[in-house]
């Protein structure tokens, strides 16, 4: 299973730099039940952007939190990456939380944890991810700061039902990210730093 783990700038710099990468909360996105029952008779590739694009929500979420710099990241890993199994085994015994069946997790018969209360695609995972393992990572390019400042200052106001706010986190939700390999990362991080 391809899970999305939403991250910041100053996290992927310490996750490039340690090796590794501590999912917030252990919280990431994915494929889930609840996310496929909400778009019937779509395709697992249609519903993994979907899955990344809550994914780069949540990373909104945490540079408006964080004050960190205007750029939203996300890592895609897959289920079997967790260096320490992969499952909150304490998650999924919370209400709200389901189980995937084997046949519907990541191929090797080890469930993930659904969090069905939280939001459509939620899904918790224990432990940190190698960042070896990590397959994908997305984020925004620099053409697009002020947009995704805008967004992160307005995303508040939006969850409480502000329309004039939830236009301008639209605004950032139409921008998809650039892919980079993992191998790339390091380089791109230095372009970033350099003046």
């Amino acid at each position: 299973m391809r899970i999305y783990l939403p991250a910041t700038l100053p996290m992927l710099r310490q996750a490039v730099e340690t090796g590794s990468f501590r999912p917030v909360g252990g919280l990431g996105f994915a494929v889930t039940r609840g996310l496929a029952a909400e778009y019937p008779g779509a395709d697992t590739e249609d519903l993994e952007y979907l899955a990344m694009h809550d994914a780069a929500l949540a990373s909104l979420r945490l540079i408006a939190a964080g004050g960190a710099d205007p750029v939203r990241v996300v890592l895609a890993v897959d289920d079997d990456a967790a260096e320490s199994g992969g499952v909150d085994r304490a998650a999924a015994d919370r209400p709200g939380a389901d189980r995937v069946s084997p046949a519907e997790s990541d191929g090797a018969g080890r469930p993930v944890a659904e969090r069905g209360d939280l939001d459509r695609a939620v899904v918790t995972m224990d432990g940190a991810v190698r960042w070896d393992s990590v397959a994908s990572v997305h984020l925004d390019g620099g053409d697009v700061a002020p947009v995704i400042r805008a967004a992160g200052e307005a995303v508040d106001a939006a969850d409480l039902g502000d329309l004039d706010a939830a236009v301008v986190v639209g605004e950032a939700e139409d921008i998809d990210l650039a892919w980079y390999a993992p191998s790339e990362i390091g380089y791109l991080l230095a372009q970033l730093n350099s003046p």
